[in-house]
């Protein structure tokens, strides 16, 4: 099963948290943009995961 970890930068940044999404393999799938605390990268992760399963998937490649 696949599961999130929160990061904090070791710059100084202003934007310092983000989060990963990994596999059950531990391979990452997906990083997050950058939030300015901590809570705001846990609401990134409530929002992957309430809307994350409904999602439909859009081709933009033109292919």
């Amino acid at each position: 099963m696949g599961y999130f970890e929160i990061h904090k930068t070791q710059k100084d940044y202003s934007q310092r948290y983000y989060f990963v999404l990994k596999a059950g393999n531990h391979e990452m799938i997906s990083t997050s943009e950058m939030y300015y605390t901590k809570g705001g990268a846990e609401n990134g992760i409530r929002s992957v995961q309430i809307n994350g399963s409904s999602t439909d998937v859009r081709d933009r490649t033109g292919e």
